[in-house]
């Protein structure tokens, strides 16, 4: 070496590599890594091999099913309730409807972050209606959200039916003794002629509209008994009339099976064809039993009622229980057993009271342990005139 020359040893000096991972959203130090090193001074350098990470990109947050309304398990829901459902993220066309079961008629609309169903008819009452939004439903460009992962769904139950409803409804299908007429419409023109003939598209929502008797001579003793909107037993018969022709349980009550079969046979039309019957009968001696039947007294007969010990229940009451032949058994007033088997043409309308064959001496005063009882050569003809759901007055 020269004199004079000299030379710079290089030493290497440790420093930290920076790693950066790119998140959406903005950009993350992820911290510095030791292990490189950088030669200083005039010799060489060197780093390791990972010195420069690759970005990660996270996925966007799905599309969310946030509120409903009604809301998930509500109850009481009103029949004519429209569904809003809100979400994450403004939505973008959809090609899916959500489904709703069971199926009713209605139209969506998408606004925003939010779809509404609005029913044609009504839900039918006491159902529980869920509503299931299909997996894929997207936000709208720009929302930065991605799809709908899952399907998504709500479940609420409707309320019990309008009373009014019902008798529309009711009176449509000629059960009871009078008619409905809707707003606007004629007089002349039936109005079931106008109701849809898909059960799911009637209405459960009352309609605008009038009521009129049909007959013009319809006893004050039955006309006494009606209530337009309230419950009252010319519409608890006219149920359990209904409930007999549909062959279910004849409890005088418009529960869930009655509304489904009510809308099923206003859609197909099912009109009874048995005439509006109404028996009267009479505690003035002598006591007498009247058959009123679509305008007009048919039968009338002598009768016996209840003995003071063992009075008949004045009041008006439908026909629950019919028989051919029965046996009857209970107690005297004196409280010994009675058992009487093969009593005739029976029809039960008030507890243990009943219209009844029975043979007796004479007939059109008191003699019964509390029903009505009729002369054989009379009592067939009246059973005849007595099904399920006839109401009796004893006055």
């Amino acid at each position: 070496m020269a004199s004079g020359a000299h030379t710079k040893q290089g030493r290497r000096v440790p420093v930290r590599r920076i790693t950066i991972a790119v998140i959406a959203g903005g950009v993350v130090v992820a911290g510095a890594v030791a292990g490189a090193s950088y030669a200083t001074g005039h010799g060489s350098h060197s780093a390791s091999p990972d010195a420069a990470a690759s970005p990660t990109t996270v996925p966007p947050p799905p599309l969310r099913l946030t509120t409903s309304s009604p809301s998930a398990n509500a109850t009481n829901v009103a029949p004519n309730s429209p569904i809003t459902l809100s979400f994450s993220a403004p939505l973008a066309a959809w090609p899916t409807e959500p489904t709703i079961t069971p199926s009713i008629p209605g139209s969506w609309l998408a606004s925003g972050s939010t779809l509404t169903f609005t029913p044609a008819g009504g839900w039918v009452p006491y159902s529980t209606v869920k509503v299931t939004v299909p997996a894929g439903l997207a936000g709208a460009t720009g929302s930065r959200v991605g799809p709908l992962r899952s399907p998504a769904s709500v479940a609420f139950s409707i309320a019990p039916g309008s009373n009014l409803r019902v008798q529309q409804l009711l009176a449509e299908l000629g059960y009871l003794p009078l008619s409905f007429t809707p707003a606007g419409a004629p007089p002349s023109q039936p109005a079931i002629d106008s109701e849809p003939t898909v059960a799911s598209a009637v209405s459960s929502v009352p309609e605008a509209g009038t009521f009129s008797w049909r007959y013009a001579n319809t006893p004050v003793s039955l006309q006494s008994q009606w209530a337009q909107g309230q419950p009252n037993v010319i519409d608890r018969g006219a149920i359990m009339a209904f409930e007999s022709a549909e062959g279910l349980t004849t409890d005088g009550v418009a529960g869930p099976q009655v509304w489904t079969d009510l809308l099923a046979a206003v859609a197909q039309r099912q009109v009874t064809s048995q005439p509006y019957n109404y028996l009267m009968v009479s505690e003035s001696l002598p006591e007498t039993l009247q058959v009123w039947s679509d305008g007009g007294i048919i039968a009338s007969t002598l009768a016996n009622t209840g003995i003071p010990e063992a009075p008949t229940a004045q009041g008006t009451f439908p026909v629950y229980a019919r028989y051919a032949s029965t046996t009857m058994s209970g107690l005297n007033p004196n409280g010994t057993p009675y058992h009487d088997p093969g009593v005739l043409w029976v029809a039960y309308f008030n507890g243990g009271d009943a219209v009844h064959e029975f043979p007796r001496p004479g007939y059109g005063y008191p003699q019964s342990l509390g029903c009505v009882e009729l002369p054989a050569w009379t009592a067939e003809g009246i059973w005849g005139t007595d099904p399920i759901g006839t109401l009796v007055t004893v006055a």
